[in-house]
């Protein structure tokens, strides 16, 4: 693999529902790694990610190595995400109109540790600079226990990189979601927690 033939794009709106079955398929095979280690279902996917072709202010980037599609990263309104998601600014008395909300990045493991995560990060902001209309970005990820037997040996937090991006983490913002972990026979609930951006933050140099 050479970085030359790697492409980024972005995508928004309408322009997103061309690629909603290529990036379901990809959902289900990243989050299969840990800390997900989600039990995926393509139909479920697909079903979540149509509100972002239904949103004018939805965006959907896109990494490309030649034609096939190795990564993707998602951003949307928050008032557009589900009420699991919005409940805890609910809970705070926050004015949800004013946050704009990242979903997951889902990138394949051999293209990792190259910066894509940056482009991720920059192209999504840059998105919500231009609509002027949120002051805050969010996004939220699963909190797994320290001593997980199940951490890989190559695992690598991702905090300090949302740090210096200018995240900071809100241990008292939690919400709970559902998934069946793989080996599992029953689904289970999972903490998860919010990291919050301030659009006047500066990233960190």
């Amino acid at each position: 693999m050479t970085l030359s033939n790697i492409k980024i794009r972005a995508f928004t709106g309408s322009a997103i529902k061309t690629y909603l079955s290529t990036v379901a398929r990809l959902r289900v095979e990243v989050f299969r790694d840990y800390p997900y280690l989600l039990e995926g279902d393509i139909e479920h996917e697909s079903q979540y990610l149509k509100k972002f072709a239904s949103c004018k202010d939805a965006i959907l980037v896109l990494v490309f190595d030649g034609s096939e599609i190795v990564g993707a990263s998602l951003g949307i309104p928050l008032e557009h995400e589900s009420d699991l998601i919005k409940k805890p600014f609910k809970e705070k008395k926050l004015d949800t109109a004013s946050y704009y909300y990242f979903g997951e990045s889902t990138l394949l493991k051999k293209y990792r540790g190259r910066g894509i995560g940056h482009h991720f990060f920059d192209q999504r902001e840059a998105h919500v600079q231009k609509l002027k209309r949120y002051k805050q970005i969010a996004f939220c990820c699963v909190v797994r226990p320290e001593d997980d037997s199940r951490i890989p040996n190559d695992y690598l937090p991702l905090d300090d990189f949302w740090k210096k991006r200018g995240y900071v983490k809100h241990p008292e913002m939690l919400t709970m979601i559902t998934w069946k972990d793989i080996g599992k026979t029953k689904p289970s609930v999972k903490p998860m927690v919010f990291w919050i951006k301030s659009l006047s933050t500066r990233r960190e140099r």
